[in-house]
């Protein structure tokens, strides 16, 4: 495995436990969801475009 393999890995786990994170504290509800609810979707969307973003430059940069 290449640098960048490790690289989509980490985002993509990040993504993962962002989404796990938003999915969790919307079950809670409450002033906490109101609170950090919009920022998890930012945080989860901005990680998943890095991922894309990372896919597209190694394929690019001839990966296979």
């Amino acid at each position: 495995m290449s640098v960048g393999d490790y690289i989509i890995a980490t985002l993509m786990l990040a993504t993962l436990g962002v989404l796990m994170a938003g999915i969790a504290l919307m079950g809670v509800g409450g002033a906490e969801n109101r609170h950090y609810g919009n920022k998890l979707m930012v945080a989860r969307v901005s990680l998943q475009s890095m991922v894309v973003l990372m896919l597209a430059l190694l394929f690019f940069l001839g990966k296979s």
